[in-house]
């Protein structure tokens, strides 16, 4: 049989240089790449490396060697995933007799006492849960759960103990343990000697989000817009000066069926003497790209944000939507035919009226990126110069050039009515007419813009018949009345819609 020249190297002869790149995207992933030196003799090699994330997946590793890409090849990857725990040397010692330290309660005195390990009560391949589904996770914690029997079993003078007597000590460690997930390499070359490489894998345990705060003055609604970049490190592993880029976007990935999906349905550095630079912005794919303008320092379990956009003197124009129709819950079981017909469907009445704030992401108005999805918290200056928070709400990815609106809450002094005066139903001509009414009052001091909302929800073909002022068709259903009402006004609005089928 002929000698393979297989070489052990440690994580020393594939050490990092340069910089790491991260390309976190906002569905809790992330992309790491890596330039690495490795040191190769011609033939086979063994590699092992152990800084790595812990939720790394294996099938996304990609090796290369930047000058020559038929240089190196990967003949096998092994991912140990599951690092050294005392659970695991607890189902390695399995047959074996261990010594345990007890503490004598009463004169919290140490001694050692011998058990046998008849079985570890060791829970392995938490990790593949998601993967295999429900069923495989019952049967999994079934050996460690104590209703299915898998608590640890120990031998202790000849008589049969559940649970450990004490805390176990263990021999020497296994060179062959390993202390962080690790990945082991058979790699074959054609040329030994140094190679540069570029190291890439996908991994969970990263995720960014962008927040935004809107400062409004104390009077009008031109206001002032600061984003800030949320990132998120839970991935088990410290990322020291990486160049950083976020993808916003929502990016096609294949997700596992069984349980693991099931439940998720359900669900720095010193700075420079000079200006720091900003966040930059591109166009790629059918998503867009941010790139932090200087190296982040991401350490793990922790939370970073980066400020990504600061805009002044935003105009902004403050409006009221009046929705008056309020869902029944008494007809919630109606068929659609059923529910369409019966006189008092819809006629319960809402009479809140939302308060908005409408702006256009454009240069004009001093933005004019693409805004990632996030929170938008809204504050407004009080007299005494201070920022009182006055809403919340959340903005999807939104081009340039692209109109935004704000909920921030329900109008205090505004409010609404909504009444039906006319039902008639001829089931034999296919046909129905139905009239409402429509007030909004204005108690303000000045003159509100209120646009109502009505969804003709009883069929899908209408006219209007009978109207008191114009209106505009939004959808197929539904249409919007504007008016303008004076402080302390009324606005009172009638409309007659004729359905048929």
């Amino acid at each position: 049989m002929k000698r393979m020249s297989l070489v052990l190297l440690l994580m020393l002869a594939a050490a990092t240089y340069g910089e790491t790149q991260l390309t976190v995207y906002n569905q809790n992933f992330a992309v790491v790449k890596e330039q690495r030196l490795l040191k190769l003799e011609k033939g086979e090699n063994e590699l092992s490396v152990t800084d790595i994330t812990a939720h790394l997946e294996p099938d996304s590793v990609v090796l290369r060697d930047v000058k020559d890409a038929d240089a190196i090849k990967i003949l096998e990857q092994n991912y140990e995933s599951d690092p050294l725990s005392e659970g695991l040397l607890l189902r390695k010692s399995e047959g074996k007799v261990l010594d345990f330290e007890v503490t004598i309660p009463q004169t919290n005195e140490k001694k050692i006492i011998k058990g046998k390990i008849l079985r570890s009560g060791y829970v392995p391949h938490t990790s593949a849960f998601e993967r295999y589904g429900y069923q495989y996770e019952v049967s999994q914690r079934a050996y460690a759960s104590p209703e299915g029997g898998g608590q640890p079993i120990v031998e202790v003078d000849g008589k049969i103990q559940f649970g450990l007597p004490g805390k176990p000590i263990f021999e020497t460690l296994d060179p062959k343990a390993f202390l962080k997930p690790t990945l082991l390499w058979r790699l074959w070359t054609k040329s030994g000697g140094k190679h540069d490489t570029e190291f890439s894998y996908i991994t969970g345990g990263l995720r960014w989000e962008a927040t935004y705060n809107a400062v409004a003055p104390e009077k009008g609604d031109v206001f002032d817009l600061i984003g800030w970049v949320t990132l998120e490190n839970m991935s088990g592993k410290d990322f020291e000066n990486a160049a950083v880029k976020l993808m916003a976007g929502d990016v096609s990935r294949v997700q596992p069926a069984g349980y693991g999906y099931e439940r998720r349905l359900r669900a720095a550095d010193e700075m420079s003497a000079s200006q720091p630079q900003g966040v930059s912005e591109r166009t790629f794919e059918e998503y867009h790209l941010y790139t932090l303008g200087r190296p982040v320092t991401l350490l793990d379990r922790e939370i970073k944000q980066v400020e990504f956009i600061r805009a002044a003197n935003v105009p902004a124009k403050r409006i009221y939507v009046y929705d008056g129709f309020k869902v029944d819950e008494r007809y919630r079981r109606y068929s659609d035919y059923d529910r369409c017909q019966e006189p008092q469907y819809g006629t319960i009445c809402n009479p809140k009226v939302w308060a908005m704030l409408e702006f256009k992401n454009s240069k004009e108005s001093n933005l004019g990126m693409a805004l990632p999805k996030g929170k938008v918290k809204l504050y407004r200056r009080d007299i005494d110069g201070r920022n009182e928070f006055i809403g919340e709400d959340q903005i999807d990815h939104t081009p340039k050039d692209e109109t935004v609106m704000l909920y921030t809450g329900n109008a205090f002094d505004v409010v609404g009515e909504r009444r039906q005066t006319n039902f008639k139903v001829n089931t034999n001509e296919n046909w129905m007419d139905e009239s409402f009414e429509i007030k909004v009052r204005n108690h303000k001091k000045d003159e509100a813009e209120v646009r109502v909302t009505e969804h003709l929800y009883r069929w899908i073909t209408w006219d209007i018949t009978a109207k008191s002022t114009d209106f505009s068709k939004k959808d197929a259903r539904t249409i919007e009345f504007r008016e303008k009402i004076p402080a302390d006004g009324e606005a009172v609005i009638t409309y007659t819609v004729h359905y048929t089928w």
